[in-house]
């Protein structure tokens, strides 16, 4: 609908010859916008404001000698008023939104999505986590918000690979095999005292209880002797740490680098398939499982470090090898390979970016936690120190999840297993419910999960409340067919549309006309929660209409079609949204 007006409005100052140089660097179609109170029409435009220094003329005459050149005869523009210091209000034609309401009966599930375009091609990295357990409640946000930003980005067009970059190198794959082998010993009546730093999850006893291949025979005297204090509880955390790694040191002993090597990747693969199959269940899924462990067995490591080394970007200082990071930004310089030849997290982070933009993929955007803010000026600078632009990467942080249940806040901790996993909030909520609640506010706000307004079938709850309009809806055409044997004539609908007079189905049809506006605004600001607050207002402009007005029992057949019409447009924009969202738009509730 805004290409009614950016069209008029184009047409218009082609008859204005003398203020053309202004328009050099100006979208027209970023001088418009919704209108906030119909009294104002339909859109309004601030053109003249952007362009009345550079033509020099004040605003409110620029204002007027545009509107004198618009175009006559334009039939979807009923008029057009000045307004204050000079914005340009347009009322659009009724017949404008019906031929909107008949664009999404003929596009359907296509309806606000844009062509496709062929750049930039976007890998949209999101979750990545750890491989230690099962997912959490915080996760489950990364997902959500992940895969609903990758939906909004292939609705406006755009080409999206969708990637999980799996960290399976590195110590806490150790302190994973170290904690899988302990309850495989303690399984068989070998009593060690279990590390305060590994994982306790009861998820570790049952990949313990599936290892493959027998463990070599091995005494608790073997395991214990000369190894520090258990690091219990109570303990210093460096106490806690250093007990961890010594017994990581003592498995690879007695087990063999091999043997030690089996038990870690059978239990980060159990692990990692558990957390592909949770996501799949939550609607999440990826083109590619990413493996950090791949990029030393395939050099990517060595790779992007050399390309730093050629442009100069390493240094070496106190037998590391570092890279001048606050050349770039960053607060400080970083450490590629220690003094012991073992390369960091940050070496394998730039490379694993490296490797991003030599595959081909422009705009490389990572999904991840808040806490991760420290991440993002350091690979910015190995990127741009390896050539590329600063701005390829984009980084969007997601803010912390608290649960609440009956009031009360809830406790989540990975290690000490005593947290709510993802599945069992699918299973409580149910996952429509979880996929809506996750984006329901902008992702750098902390999230209050009200598990009790997650369940309850009232207006409160937002899932409910869009998902009971879309089911109202095939309510009224099941009854439509069911109780008075009627038949729903969509060609004589859209013949009838001007029949709809009424202020709530006015207001209807300009909501349904905003869809696409909406996707390419949450799309462009990677703003899910636009959507979502999108759809209630939705939802609540059909209600009040539901609610004041009948579908079937009217005396004229053509107003039965024409309302029967605007009602199955809106169940076409309900159900679209909603699976952008994830969410299914149910028939019947």
């Amino acid at each position: 609908m805004k290409a009614i007006v950016a069209h008029a409005l184009s047409a218009a100052l082609e008859n204005l010859p003398e203020i053309g140089d202004a328009l050099a660097d100006l979208a027209i179609v970023d001088t418009i916008e919704r209108t906030r109170d119909e009294k104002h029409g339909d859109f309004a435009s601030n053109i003249a404001l952007r362009l009345a220094k550079a033509a020099g003329k004040p605003p409110r005459e620029l204002a007027a000698a545009i509107t004198a050149s618009l175009t006559e005869g334009n039939d979807d523009i009923a008029r057009v008023e000045i307004a204050g210091p000079g914005f340009i209000n347009f009322f659009l034609d009724d017949r404008a939104f019906h031929r909107e309401v008949e664009s999404i009966l003929d596009t359907r599930g296509e309806y606000g999505r844009q062509p496709q375009k062929e750049r930039p091609r976007i890998l949209l990295e999101s979750v990545s986590a750890n491989p230690t357990g099962p997912l959490h409640v915080g996760h489950g946000r990364l997902a959500a918000f992940g895969a609903t930003v990758g939906n909004l980005l292939e609705a406006a067009g755009y080409p999206v690979h969708r990637e999980y970059y799996v960290n399976d190198a590195g110590r806490q794959m150790d302190i994973l095999g170290v904690s899988v082998w302990l309850r495989a010993l303690e399984a068989a009546d070998l009593a060690i005292p279990f590390p305060a730093a590994g994982y306790k999850g009861e998820y570790i006893r049952t990949i313990a209880a599936k290892l493959p291949n027998e463990l070599p025979l091995v005494s608790a005297e073997d395991v214990l002797q000369g190894l520090p204090a258990d690091g219990s509880r109570d303990a210093e955390r460096e106490a806690k740490e250093a007990y961890v790694e010594a017994l990581v040191v003592r498995a690879r002993s007695l087990l063999g680098e091999d043997g030690f090597d089996a038990i870690r990747q059978y239990s980060l693969e159990a692990i990692r398939a558990d957390i592909e199959e949770d996501l799949a269940e939550f609607g999440v899924t990826y083109d590619c499982w990413y493996s950090e462990q791949s990029l030393e067995k395939t050099g990517r490591i060595d790779a992007a470090l050399a390309v730093l080394e050629e442009r100069g970007m390493l240094y070496r200082k106190d037998g590391a090898t570092w890279f001048p990071a606050t050349r770039f930004g960053d607060e400080k310089d970083r450490v590629v390979i220690r003094d012991n030849g073992v390369k960091t997290y940050f070496a394998s982070d730039i490379a694993y970016h490296f490797d991003k933009r030599e595959r081909g993929f422009d705009l490389l955007i990572d999904i991840l936690g808040a806490d991760h803010h420290g991440y993002v000026p350091r690979v910015r600078a190995g990127l741009e120190a390896m050539g590329y632009a600063a701005d390829d990467l984009e980084v969007e942080l997601v803010q912390f999840v608290t649960l609440y249940r009956a009031g009360k806040k809830m406790q989540m901790s990975t290690r000490s297993g005593e947290f709510d996993t993802l599945r069992q909030l699918r299973k409580e909520v149910g996952k429509d419910a979880a996929r809506l609640f996750y984006v329901m506010r902008s992702n750098d706000q902390h999230l209050d999960f009200d598990l009790d307004v997650a369940k309850s079938q009232s207006n409160d709850n937002p899932v409910y409340y869009i998902q009971y309009a879309h089911a109202r809806i095939a309510r009224v055409f099941a009854k439509l067919a069911d109780e008075f044997s009627l038949s729903f004539d969509q060609a004589a609908g859209i013949r009838s549309l001007a029949l709809l007079a009424e202020a709530h189905e006015k207001t209807l049809m300009s909501s349904l006309s905003r869809y696409p506006e909406i996707v390419d605004t949450a799309a462009s600001n990677r703003a899910p929660q636009i959507l979502v607050h999108y759809l209630k207002d939705l939802a609540g402009d059909f209600h009040s209409w539901y609610n004041e007005h009948r579908f079937i029992e009217v005396d004229d057949p053509l107003l039965r079609a024409a309302r029967l019409t605007l009602a199955k447009a809106a169940s076409v924009v309900l159900a679209n949204g909603l699976g952008i969202l994830g969410v299914s738009a149910p028939e019947k509730m």
